[in-house]
Parts: structure tokens; sequence; C-alpha cells
């Protein structure tokens, strides 16, 4: 998996050290996250409905027990790139499959660059002065490998095909 260009051994470890101060409270950090997507997209919220129910709000949305499994699900896939900082690639075949899956309940491919946003936020309001440049920009490169994967989900046919 390609990220443009590769995370150096300062980057990772500012990832690392930033994500551990992070990892302990990871449902209380994505609603950080999705508030402030539901924020600066409010048109996502339809996108989200368990059991063919409608959330009337972001509020409401962000209470729902099924929601805040989906936050939880976000979050290990934030973990999980980050447990894998030195081959990415080996998750290239499960965030494809992530793409793939987004692409069926209609999320569309502009959207991540308002989730990485997001993203980011979270990062500065939750690490406050521990989120540097340097770490914005390390996570910036992680999040658009991330984001360079799932894309490509788009762009295979469903198997059977």
């Amino acid at each position: 998996m390609e990220s443009g260009m590769p995370l150096t051994g300062g980057q990772r470890a500012l990832i690392r050290e930033s994500w551990q101060r992070l990892s302990g409270s990871p449902v209380q950090h994505g609603l950080v996250l999705f508030t402030r997507l539901f924020d600066l997209d409010p048109e996502l919220l339809p996108l989200f409905q368990y059991n063919c129910k409608q959330f009337a709000s972001p509020q409401e949305c962000l209470s729902a027990p099924e929601f805040l499994d989906h936050i939880r699900k976000v979050m290990l896939v934030i973990d999980a790139a980050v447990s894998h900082l030195e081959n990415l690639s080996c998750l290239e075949e499960y965030l494809c499959n992530l793409g793939k899956k987004h692409q069926a309940v209609g999320v569309k491919t502009e959207s991540f660059s308002t989730v990485g946003e997001s993203l980011l936020y979270m990062l500065e309001k939750c690490l406050g002065s521990a989120f540097s440049p340097e770490v914005q920009e390390a996570w910036s490169k992680l999040y658009s490998a991330v984001v360079n994967a799932m894309r490509r989900g788009w762009d295979t046919l469903p198997e059977g095909d």
C-alpha cells in the first residue's frame, strides 16, 4: 500500500506516541471525530441508519448504541493502521473491502476528505499542545495511505462480476 511518500521513522514514532495517548478512550475520542464530521457535512447523517431507522439529528445518531458500535469499529481501523505502520500493505485487502462496503451504502469518495479533516480536528482537540505540525503531517500521510487503499475498493468489480 502506497501513501505517496512513505512515513519516516520519526513520523511513525509521532503517530504511535499520539495514538497511545488516545487509545484508552476510543469511543470518547470517536465522538469528537463524528460530531465534527456532522458539523462539517450534515448531509452524511442519512448514511447512518440502523433497522431502517433514520436519525432526526446528529445528537440522536451520536447517542444510538448501534452508532457507538460503528465508532468503536472506526477506532479499531485506526488502531490497526497504527499497529501496522511498518507494513501497511498487509492491510490492503481489508481496506479495499472496507472501501467496497462504504461504496455499497452510498458513501462518496469525496467524503473521505471531510473525514480526514474530522480526524485531524479530533487529534488536535484531544492531544492539545502535543498536536504539533509534525504530528499533523504524519497523521495526514497515514490517513492518505488508508484512504487510497479504500478508494481502490471503488475501482474493483464486486466478486462474481
